[in-house]
């Protein structure tokens, strides 16, 4: 029972708005320690962790790559590219990214998009360019919505889609726990057909939320337009 405190110092160090790799760390030790791991073994634990997981110091990597690309203009031209579109929305284009983004996922290609590798780069500067082709301008409360229900987009669309997949790690950690605690013979493709429902149903939520995003900027441009003149007779 009291290895739960781990748990405790997480929910309380996120609440301070603490570093979380410091909190997280942190949460680890105190975790260790009072299920009677001793140094040496916590710190083989750690060592074990990341020699077995080398693989998300990739964003190193990424990062740098992201940064060239946005500097010659990436962004520039994906805002381009969307002003040639005359039909494409903000609603429309974030509604096909989350069905393009579930679908690669429930195959198992869920590294190919994320918040750095194509929601920064591009999907945001592309919601963004249609929004500004519409409405001329937009202000900074426009801004910072479109900027999260593109992150909505790619983050709903990659978690209900890769539980459709039968290799991807959830699936394995839950067959594994159910089969090893409860003693039951659990099928990773049985877990996979029962989470394609619930992915329909994320994909008809959701882009409908971000179909009807549209609606939401058209009023809130509308404020804007009445607010403009006021703010200037004021000034």
């Amino acid at each position: 029972m009291f290895v739960l405190i781990g748990v405790a110092v997480v929910i309380i160090g996120f609440a301070l708005r603490i570093n979380a790799l410091l909190v997280v760390t942190v949460a680890g030790i105190v975790t260790a320690a009072i299920g009677g791991i001793g140094p040496v073994g916590i710190l083989t634990a750690f060592g074990d962790g990341f020699a077995s997981s080398r693989s998300v110091t990739t964003f190193a990597l990424v990062l740098p790559v992201i940064g060239l690309i946005e500097r010659y203009g990436l962004q520039d031209q994906a805002k381009r590219l969307i002003a040639k579109l005359d039909k494409l929305t903000t609603g429309r284009l974030l509604a096909g990214y989350l069905a393009i983004r579930q679908v690669t996922a429930a195959v198992g290609l869920t590294s190919i998009g994320g918040p750095a590798q194509t929601v920064r780069p591009l999907v945001h500067p592309m919601a963004e360019g249609a929004a500004i082709k519409k409405y001329g301008r937009i202000d900074e409360r426009m801004r910072e919505k479109i900027k999260g229900y593109s992150a909505s987009s790619d983050t709903v669309g990659v978690f209900f889609g890769e539980d459709v997949f039968v290799a991807v790690g959830s699936i394995l950690l839950i067959t594994t726990f159910v089969d090893a605690t409860y003693g039951l013979s659990l099928e990773p493709i049985d877990l996979a057909l029962w989470a394609i429902p619930t992915g329909i149903a994320a994909l008809l939520v959701h882009g409908t939320r971000l179909l009807l995003f549209d609606r939401t900027l058209d009023k809130m441009a509308a404020d804007a337009r009445v607010d403009a003149p006021t703010q200037g007779a004021a000034a």
